[in-house]
């Protein structure tokens, strides 16, 4: 079944479920990736070097985890809908903060504070989608609602293309407040997830916690924490200095590093699509393993790429593959993950391995200026190893194609 034809299928109450979970990790994602075009910029004004600067990408990272586990909870006890809204309002008013740092370290303390804020949103809003669609429709959700992340990205890199060079580092901040109005949008027309609510709804309060409901099942924690890290090295490792690596090796301009990234993310978001789609058929693993490796064949020309045409014809086709893997991985977990802690162990396994994945950017800094600025070879051999180690990771783990939660959504009429 292609990715139209699911789409067609869900009723007016699940696409709505669905749009606001797409859009509140398209808009999360926005607000991290904004800092990214501006590494530079902010690195001049505080007179410090552009890996100090990065480190709050690190500290973003790292403090995700906390995020996942104290929203993840609130939202398997009070529920999906209330919660996801407090918290795409708080990461909106942490952005905006961001844009009055008065100093490199205020500006540190309030990534960290984002951090824990868009840490909450992404399990969330993935366990409100896939608790309220038919199973069938997983995989292809999967895709579209992971690819929020390069839409987010997407518009970033437009915001930067047309207000940059008027509003500075600070009002692209500012611009970052926005994503608060989707809370609007989910108070009104989104409703709670039907699984949680056959559970019990309100009294969910009894059931077993976290701790209890993992008994046993450890083993299985640790393993989606390590198969996160190798993600989010994927991830992170091809994306977030890619700005940089334009400016500085390459020294382009504004509007042809907006248009690589933009270009970065469209097929982004063509992999994701396809191969969220594709694991319907064919399954979780095998639909990641095969997006892995096809990543290493675009690597040279990714890095390498001797014109503004080849380079974008580079970042195009890696994207496919780098984020057509991760179109698999909201259903791959919530698949994975009992329902008494479906809103707490994809999100926290996820933000568990960001936690472990969090230097991916201040290494690469330091490793590109050890080889004299030479941030194509750093990215280019980072990406390399961790493509193989993913595929290998994700060979040897478990799946759990279609399996059924305890209170099946309801079918579309």
């Amino acid at each position: 079944m292609n990715f139209l034809a699911v789409l067609r299928e869900l009723d007016a109450r699940q696409r709505k479920v669905v749009l606001a979970s797409f859009l509140g990790w398209t808009l999360d994602a926005f607000d991290y990736f904004l800092l990214v075009f501006v590494i530079p910029e902010v690195a001049r004004e505080f007179q410090v070097g552009k890996t100090e600067v990065a480190f709050s990408l690190m500290l973003t990272l790292a403090m995700r985890p906390l995020g996942a586990w104290l929203f993840g909870r609130l939202a398997d006890r009070y529920g999906r809908r209330p919660v996801l809204m407090v918290d795409i309002v708080l990461f909106a008013v942490l952005e905006a903060a961001s844009a009055f740092a008065p100093s490199l370290a205020a500006l540190l303390v309030i990534r960290a504070l984002f951090g824990i804020a868009m840490g909450g949103e992404w399990g969330i809003g993935a366990s409100l989608a896939m608790e309220s669609i038919p199973p069938k429709a997983r995989g292809a959700v999967s895709g579209l609602l992971q690819e929020g992340y390069a839409c987010g990205y997407l518009l970033g890199g437009l915001v930067y293309l047309l207000l940059f060079d008027h509003i500075g580092w600070r009002g692209m901040f500012v611009v970052g407040a926005l994503p608060a109005l989707l809370v609007l949008y989910i108070r009104r027309h989104v409703p709670e997830s039907p699984v949680w609510t056959a559970a019990g709804g309100a009294s969910a309060a009894a059931r077993p916690g976290f701790i209890a409901t993992m008994r046993g099942r450890w083993g299985l924690f640790a393993y989606l924490v390590v198969l996160m890290m190798c993600f989010n090295l994927f991830s992170h490792g091809s994306q977030d200095l890619y700005p940089t690596f334009l400016k500085e090796q390459h020294h382009f301009d504004t509007q042809t590093v907006a248009w690589l990234t933009i270009t970065l993310n469209l097929g982004a978001i063509v992999g994701g699509l396809f191969f969220g789609s594709w694991s319907e058929q064919v399954g979780r693993r095998r639909a990641i393993v095969t997006a892995a490796l096809l990543a290493l064949p675009a690597v040279p020309l990714w890095a390498f790429g001797g014109s503004v045409i080849l380079l974008g014809v580079g970042v195009f086709l890696l994207q496919v593959m780098v984020q057509g893997a991760w179109g698999v991985v909201p259903v791959h977990l919530n698949e994975l993950s009992p329902d008494a802690v479906r809103a707490t162990l994809p999100g926290f396994a996820y933000q568990g391995g960001n936690l472990l994945a969090s230097a991916t950017a201040p290494f690469l800094n330091w490793f590109a200026d050890q080889r004299g600025g030479d941030y194509g070879f750093a990215m280019a051999s980072f990406i390399a190893v961790v493509a193989v180690l993913l595929a290998l990771v994700t060979a040897f783990g478990p799946e759990a194609h279609g399996a059924r939660f305890a209170a099946r959504a309801p079918a579309a009429e």
